[in-house]
């Protein structure tokens, strides 16, 4: 459900103030610390921040794609661990439920979503199941009115942090591919749950990701995705497809606050008794810079626009993500260029973005998995 124009334009504008005031001023500290302070989230929380994509009807914003990407782009003007936070609220762990879930499961569990009073993770990744989503050996065995789960997840982004897991699960041994694997909804506190060590990452640092190992972990038959066995790929699906397009929006706005800091840079550094943005080959930086985010920004909301009139996006949101990340990482690079030295170290904060940045590239699809999704479609339009 869109929002009126008035409320848009309010939530956007508090939006832009919180990331201005309150998180840009502690970047750096969150970045040595490895760590978001409780006030920071507490605010967010107050802000509805953790429901933004959720239905109005379960206490959320109920936000369409084109608004979410907005508050996204926005976002983006600040390290990316602030809207790693809520993210998985927003996104991969709660849209399982938005799309498939039972209405007793989005009951139960989707209001306190929005409130972020439970927090969310979306767990498919495995030691042998990452690009290759389809391969999960993780099992959930059918046992009278329960499922035993056991395997391991891997990089599963605010785990160390979540109330509420979505497992991704193989219910069908027969079937090797996609068709046999469930979805199942697992409070973190259930015996057989247990949480690796955080892993020390090139960036984002106070967005924390760990292993979480399922040891006999008893499922409720009520806790599968839907009520139904065997089309959990197809639910993941669904949610990397929309997912795809916030970290879209998210890499456009990073790109944007990269940008505006190389040309201050640009306009009050000098060499050679003039700022260093007289000179043209700066400006070519400059220049590939903003024409490249632009584009990225053009792909976004058209793509948004027509997941909200109900077009299957999954190609599109593909070449979203393919292009925007891939152009983030070059407007970083530049960025660190133009700063020269000075980009190279902490005090500015660049060397931190050029960090951050590098994952987008990797999580939820890396650009080769986008490329052969892209590819395939293609092939099958012609065919």
């Amino acid at each position: 459900m869109a929002l009126d124009p008035e409320t848009l334009k309010q939530l956007l504008e508090t939006v832009d103030r919180f990331v201005d005031q309150q998180l840009r001023p502690i970047e750096s500290e969150v970045g040595e610390q490895d760590r978001i302070p409780d006030d920071i989230i507490a605010q967010m929380k107050s802000l509805g921040f953790y429901g933004l994509t959720i239905p109005e009807e379960y206490g959320g914003l109920g936000l369409n794609m084109s608004e979410e990407v907005e508050v996204a782009r926005i976002f983006g003007h600040t390290s990316p661990a602030f809207r790693s936070a809520f993210g998985t609220n927003v996104g991969i762990g709660s849209q399982s439920l938005v799309i498939d879930g039972t209405e007793d499961q989005k009951r139960r569990y989707l209001p306190k979503m929005a409130t972020g009073e439970i927090v969310g993770s979306f767990c498919l990744t495995e030691p042998e199941a990452g690009s290759d989503a389809a391969a999960v050996r993780m099992t959930a065995k059918k046992a009278g009115d329960v499922y035993i789960l056991n395997g391991t997840k891997r990089f599963i982004t605010n785990a160390p942090q979540a109330d509420l897991l979505t497992v991704f699960a193989r219910t069908n041994p027969d079937e090797k591919g996609s068709r046999g694997v469930s979805a199942f909804l697992v409070d973190r506190h259930t015996e057989g749950v247990s949480m690796g060590k955080p892993y020390n990452k090139m960036g984002q640092q106070g967005a924390h990701v760990c292993d979480v190992i399922f040891e006999d972990v008893r499922a409720p038959a009520d806790s599968l995705v839907g009520g139904k066995e065997n089309v959990g790929f197809r639910t993941a699906m669904k949610v990397l497809d929309k997912g795809r397009l916030h970290i879209s929006a998210i890499s456009v706005g990073v790109a944007e606050r990269l940008i505006a800091d190389s040309l201050r840079y640009a306009m009050e550094r000098k060499q050679f008794g003039q700022p260093i943005a007289e000179f043209q080959l700066v400006q070519a930086m400059l220049a590939d810079s903003q024409t490249e985010c632009y584009a990225a920004r053009c792909m976004v909301k058209d793509a948004a626009g027509r997941r909200d009139a109900g077009e299957n996006v999954a190609a599109i949101a593909a070449s979203c993500k393919l292009f925007a990340t891939e152009m983030v990482g070059r407007v970083a690079d530049r960025a660190v260029q133009i700063h020269g030295g000075a980009g190279y170290i902490e005090d500015y904060g660049i060397e931190r973005f050029y960090r951050d940045v590098r994952l987008f590239r990797i999580y939820e699809g890396t650009s080769q998995i986008q490329q052969t999704v892209i590819a395939r479609d293609m092939i099958r339009r012609a065919k």
